[in-house]
């Protein structure tokens, strides 16, 4: 077990690297920092001493990899590439180029508020979903298989957009039952506010969640051992709720699982849309702004979260099904 998780952990550095170095070659050479320092100050009529001093100020003066000027190790250490880059390992996330606020600080204040949409969104919605994709797999081939999976296409060809922009306009403005946007501090004082988006976020992803976990429950009952369960005189219902739900644990964990880096970062829309104060409005700020050190830091936070993840979701393999230690 501690050799399958070891080899796991072992596979995501090279993947973290690579998203490092990627993130370095975009940001410092196909952006490089004489374009940024123009980007923050203006294109016309700064000067090349008003750009140097804008890079020296944000640590963007030194050399990109290799400072020959230093001595040992300061020949590595001294360059762009380890203050901005390789920091991002020990989450060192530095200041922002814009108001040289620390982004590691305003990623700590603001997870929570991202966690307050997306975690009732997450459970509710994936409770639902699993619940009428069953009934839906129960009663396959009738006219309610039918009509459910006509629903769900129709839910899923309609743009998250539509959903958020109706949702403000009837139950917000017309109806009145919740805040169109906003947010309030402590959680009991945020909770009107949450409504509208948990709802429209449930909504929103019911469509293709349940079409995603019919298919799961219908590929699981046509198994052999199904039609032992059946052929032992066990009804539909135990069939299909007790040990077909067991056995589709897998697929199912892989899509929880995956889901909870979005769950930290949160909803780029939704929190934009509903002015939560999240990651997800963060990062669009930062990209308003070109805020490029934000911008950098929160990709390299979601490709973590994302690897981390995936180990997750190898590791839910080992307690569903103990065979997978062996591979």
């Amino acid at each position: 077990m501690f050799a399958y998780i070891a080899r796991r952990i072992a596979y995501a550095f090279p993947i973290l690297l690579g998203v490092n170095l990627l993130l370095f070659f975009l940001f410092f050479f196909v952006n490089t920092p004489d374009d940024m320092a123009r980007t923050y100050l203006g294109d016309k009529r700064v000067s090349r001493e008003q750009i140097e001093t804008w890079k020296t100020e944000h640590g963007y003066h030194l050399p990109k990899i290799l400072n020959l000027d230093a001595a040992m190790p300061g020949c590595f250490t001294e360059t762009i590439f380890w203050k901005k880059s390789m920091r991002l390992f020990a989450f060192d996330f530095g200041k922002s180029d814009i108001d040289g606020s620390r982004i590691g600080t305003e990623i700590r204040r603001r997870i929570p508020y991202s966690l307050y949409v997306t975690v009732p969104v997450f459970f509710i919605g994936l409770a639902i979903s699993i619940f009428i994709a069953m009934i839906v797999a129960f009663y396959r081939g009738t006219y309610i298989d039918t009509w459910a999976l006509v629903v769900c296409v129709i839910m899923m060809s309609i743009s998250i957009m539509f959903y958020i922009v109706a949702g403000q306009y009837l139950v917000g403005i017309k109806l009145r039952l919740a805040p169109v946007s906003g947010f309030d501090t402590p959680l009991a004082n945020a909770l009107k506010f949450l409504v509208l988006p948990v709802v429209i976020g449930v909504i929103g992803g019911i469509g293709g969640s349940v079409r995603y976990y019919r298919t799961i429950f219908l590929e699981e009952i046509n198994k052999d051992y199904i039609r032992t369960a059946r052929a032992k005189g066990l009804g539909e219902g135990r069939v299909l709720f007790k040990h077909a739900l067991k056995n589709a644990m897998f697929p199912i964990l892989t899509n929880v699982v995956v889901s909870i880096p979005f769950l930290i970062i949160g909803s780029l829309l939704f929190e934009n849309f509903f002015g939560i104060p999240g990651l997800g409005n963060y990062t669009i700020e930062a990209i308003t702004k070109q805020d490029f050190a934000v911008v950098r830091s929160m990709v390299f936070l979601g490709a973590v979260l994302y690897v981390v993840a995936l180990i997750g979701v190898d590791i839910s393999y080992t307690l569903v099904d103990p065979r997978v230690r062996l591979k």
